[in-house]
């Protein structure tokens, strides 16, 4: 026996139209299961949402009890939607290849009581087409967003504020907030590898890490200091003195420097 779940659906427009009242739907969808002795485990509704109705910035079907049941498809092992009309899951083309994609991963069909043929797997040029403008409409969103958050990262690293990507040590950021603040612990460690540096020109990378180890330092990662974090810390002096760089970028730092 097949295990499957039932799908209604009703829109303003809809209804009045088709005559199709979620408490019909379901009764159909009942009758039907129960005729091919199939296990109907939950019918899941929408009730007053267009067919066609799609969250364009997330490509995602915006409908609750769809999505509900789409996300419960694998954790139930289903095998079928059942529903009165494929119109009750989707109305436009995008909805269709949006909901179907979803279900080919699944590897779950769609009966349909009025078109008893019907199947998702049957091959449908229609289907490719739109699916072919989908991948290219994700690519676009995808280098759309990018070039927004590159646009808004310039800008505010022209101000001098913290545009993101790795913190130099010494400083934190909280979260949910946009600026740096010094890490106290981390910023004497990093005022006396400059001073070490000052005062002894002669000493090797390896060996102002072993003084940093000797002193209680260490590293981002609650590990011993090697040259390689000396040199880095070494690297980002205009850093710690309030100049800050994103990119080809330079400003006044909107942060306390470490260095005077």
């Amino acid at each position: 026996m097949q295990n499957v779940v039932g799908y209604v659906r009703v829109s303003t427009q809809g209804q009045a139209r088709d005559g199709y009242s979620l408490q019909y739907q379901a009764d159909e969808i009942i009758k039907y299961c129960e005729e091919n002795d199939l296990n109907l485990i939950r019918v899941y509704e929408d009730r007053g949402i267009s067919g066609a109705k799609v969250d364009e910035e997330g490509l995602t079907v915006a409908r609750e009890g769809l999505q509900n049941m789409l996300a419960d498809l694998l954790h139930l092992n289903i095998q079928s939607i059942i529903v009165l009309n494929t119109s009750r899951l989707w109305r436009s083309d995008m909805a269709k290849v949006l909901i179907q994609r979803e279900l080919k991963r699944n590897k779950v069909d769609v009966k349909s009581i009025e078109q008893p043929n019907y199947s998702i797997f049957a091959h449908d040029p229609n289907d490719f087409l739109v699916n072919g403008m989908l991948e290219l409409l994700d690519q676009y969103q995808r280098l759309e967003i990018a070039l927004k958050l590159g646009r808004g990262r310039r800008k505010k690293a022209e101000q001098g504020g913290y545009a993101g990507g790795g913190i130099t040590y010494g400083y934190t950021v909280k979260n949910g907030q946009k600026h740096i603040l010094i890490d106290n612990q981390q910023a004497s460690a990093v005022k006396l590898l400059f001073q070490l540096r000052g005062n002894h020109l002669r000493w090797t990378l390896s060996q102002l890490a072993e003084a940093l180890n000797v002193a209680g330092y260490h590293t981002a990662n609650k590990k011993l200091f090697t040259k390689v974090q000396v040199k880095r810390i070494l690297d980002h002096k205009a850093f710690y003195k309030g100049n800050y760089q994103y990119g080809e970028i330079q400003s006044k730092g909107m942060y306390e420097p470490i260095l005077i």
